[in-house]
């Protein structure tokens, strides 16, 4: 299907460029181009999704191609067989957290080799959300001649950068949103119409007659990301529609990456700064957008490089015997008879050894003790280098009764509204106020019955016989029985 010739070529340059207006492109013109002529342009009716008040974004523009050739003079190779009616192409990858972005230019190469008349070629590109394959068409360039001109190369051997660039100040833009799901885009080159087309499949467009896409000399780099579409025909033995290079037959394959960029423009480049880690284990403080464009991986939303680690495997390793802090892995943390921090920690950020005021659940203070041992008896650890001559601790509830009334209070609180506290982490649910908790079987008398109760159930954490609510069945239950022996009252 390809016809590959390699040439050295000096290079001229066709820029597009749409005004606000959408009026004109101006095509610039260098070396045997005569003169720049005026042409006005426009957008195929494909719906655009547009948001004008994203077009001063303070982002960088990011230019993405899969060739290595700098789009200057020197040795390429014409794809002479490359039918009318066939797109060349790209797929270019963008890390997901840079969308939505704008696509700002498109650039192709095209050439013609001992031409001996002056081609015209129409041309069209289009710009994809994911791959033709598996994405949309979000947008489409077509020439044709009155608004957005042909390809015209004059004969001999030379080439030509088409250059579609989109003006940031025009309303209408091309986004990609990344509905695709897969955080690419692709920019896509069609020859609608050759100057001497040939028979498809049968005889090639005559070389001296056509224009042609470059690839570059340096081998296939990208089979998965360069793209064509090719065309059907009785003889067509590649196969037709959109295929990679690495899917499409071997011998249809061109042997190199399509000379082919494209720049675009991420539209919000806000996110909070956070520690970005690179590879020689060196870390800056970035914007995810800035963290990723220069290959590093961010860490968590406000983390610092003072508080983090981008040693790999490494973290905060704290020596009890020396009262010190060291970064190991941990295995060397373990080694030593450390103690492991955790992957990412820092010994900047890391208190290896903190002890401080404990508050208990009855609201009394020990310490200074360490937040282990805090836990152990269930109580609240107040931060390091707390200490209990300053640490309020919160005071238990409990329930308080009144003259026909129970609220869950502190003591003090119940003390102060002449209340009857029944013991800390009591509830009204679980005291009788009725002033007779001593019947146990509310039969309306304190007596042996009550008595053989609180003996029943001797030990128990929850029982109706613990009467004074201590949270136990114990002696001061029994002794509250013998107390109010006789009627209740």
């Amino acid at each position: 299907m390809f016809t590959p010739i390699v040439l050295s070529m000096c290079l001229s340059q066709a820029v597009f460029a749409p005004d606000a207006n959408k009026a004109h492109r101006v095509i610039e013109t260098q070396s045997h181009l005569k003169h720049a002529p005026t042409v006005q342009v426009h957008l195929r009716p494909i719906e655009l999704r547009r948001n004008a008040s994203w077009r001063a974004g303070a982002c960088p523009e990011q230019e993405v191609t899969l060739t290595d050739s700098d789009f200057g003079p020197g040795t390429y190779v014409v794809q002479a067989g490359f039918e009318e009616g066939e797109s060349l192409g790209a797929i270019y990858t963008v890390p997901e957290v840079e969308f939505p972005i704008r696509i700002d230019r498109m650039e192709v190469m095209f050439a013609t080799s001992n031409a001996t008349v002056t081609t015209t070629t129409k041309w069209s590109v289009t710009v994809w959300d994911g791959s033709p394959m598996q994405g949309l068409p979000v947008a489409s360039f077509a020439s044709d001649g009155e608004i957005i001109p042909h390809l015209v190369m004059p004969p001999g051997t030379t080439g030509t950068i088409l250059q579609v660039v989109v003006d940031p100040d025009d309303a209408e833009q091309i986004y990609i949103y990344n509905d695709s799901g897969t955080n690419t885009y692709s920019v896509t080159f069609a020859i609608e119409e050759h100057n001497s087309p040939g028979s498809p499949c049968l005889t090639a467009p005559p070389s001296y007659a056509n224009a042609f896409p470059c690839t570059d000399t340096s081998g296939l780099q990208f089979p998965g990301e360069n793209l064509i579409n090719a065309v059907d025909g009785t003889l067509c033995v590649c196969g037709s529609g959109w295929f990679t290079f690495a899917s499409f037959p071997s011998i249809c394959t061109p042997s190199g990456d399509w000379v082919l960029r494209s720049a675009y423009t991420p539209v919000n480049c806000s996110g909070d700064i956070a520690a970005c880690c690179f590879e020689d284990e060196s870390c800056l403080e970035l914007t995810p957008i800035e963290c990723t464009s220069f290959g590093g991986e961010i860490g968590d939303p406000g983390s610092t490089c003072t508080s983090t680690s981008c040693l790999s495997g490494q973290g905060a390793c704290c020596i009890e015997s020396t009262d010190s802090c060291v970064q190991f892995d941990e295995s060397q943390c373990n080694t030593v008879g450390g103690v492991y921090m955790g992957e990412g920690t820092n010994c900047g950020s890391t208190e290896c050894f903190p002890d401080g005021a404990c508050c208990l659940p009855t609201g009394s203070c020990i310490g200074p003790v360490s937040p282990s041992d805090c836990e152990t008896v269930d109580g609240t650890f107040m931060g390091n280098d707390t200490n209990c001559a300053t640490q309020s601790c919160p005071q238990p509830t409990g329930a308080c009764c009144g003259d026909g009334w129970c609220l869950d209070i502190t003591e003090s609180d119940c003390n102060a509204v002449a209340g009857q506290w029944a013991g800390g982490q009591t509830t009204c649910d679980s005291v009788d106020c009725s002033g007779c908790s001593e019947d146990i079987n509310g039969d309306g008398n304190i007596n042996v019955t009550d008595l053989l109760m609180v003996v029943s159930d001797w030990g128990l954490s929850d029982s109706q016989a613990d009467i004074d609510g201590s949270g136990i069945v114990d002696l001061p239950d029994l002794l509250a029985i013998i107390g109010a022996w006789g009627p209740c009252e």
